[in-house]
């Protein structure tokens, strides 16, 4: 039933803002990844490590809205108010080989799972109905992909790498237990705060940055 960090997810107005915003950062420019149809959006990848990658994620202007909300918040009107002001941190996702399985284990709802495919690349991911982030991005969504390939294998050397990833909740103990449940309490430095918030620390040639929410 264990889980562990795949990817974060930076979310941008447009998806140039957020490659240049993540390049000016760490000094290491995402690579161009490919659309999601079933969700109207489009991304770019940096590898942060084996089988450990960031994707920038923005919604596609070329791509027909999609017949329900969009995963991570994006049609939130204010996390596109945020984004406005500047690409986000918005949240994480875990990749595990037992999907059903640490659902079932799970004691907080993570969302449906449906079903994606770009490329060669066919997956699983839990997406809440309403689209909204379980927790405020505290708890990932979950992934399962389901070809031997995996998007950080083809992806450039880079030399970024995540440090640490924290998150704080004004009640930490729901998102704690559901963690412990998926096998992630080592995964996140989880901590009492006034309102949900994820941030990672990359190891950049910039020295140690921050990606904030």
């Amino acid at each position: 039933m264990r889980a562990e960090l795949d990817h974060l997810v930076v979310a941008a107005t447009t998806l140039a803002e957020g490659v240049a915003h993540v390049a000016a950062l760490t000094g290491a420019a995402p690579v161009p990844g490919g659309r999601h149809p079933a969700m109207g959006t489009h991304n770019a990848l940096l590898r942060l490590g084996p089988r450990r990658y960031l994707e920038v994620l923005a919604i596609d202007p070329e791509a027909p809205a999609p017949g329900r909300p969009r995963w991570f918040d994006l049609d939130d009107p204010a996390l596109r108010a945020r984004l406005a002001e500047g690409p986000r941190l918005v949240h994480w996702v875990a990749r595990t080989e037992a999907l059903d399985g640490c659902l079932a284990a799970c004691p907080a709802p993570l969302g449906e799972v449906h079903a994606m495919a770009r490329g060669s690349f066919r997956w699983r991911i839990t997406i809440p109905g309403d689209g909204r982030r379980p927790l405020g991005g505290l708890l990932p969504a979950l992934i399962q992909w389901d070809v031997p390939a995996h998007p950080a294998d083809g992806l450039p050397p880079s030399p970024v790498s995540l440090e640490r990833l924290e998150a704080f909740h004004s009640d930490p103990e729901p998102a704690r237990a559901a963690l412990a449940a998926l096998g992630l309490a080592g995964a996140v430095e989880l901590a009492r705060g006034p309102a949900p918030r994820l941030v990672a620390a990359l190891r950049t040639p910039r020295g140690l940055v921050r990606l904030e929410p």
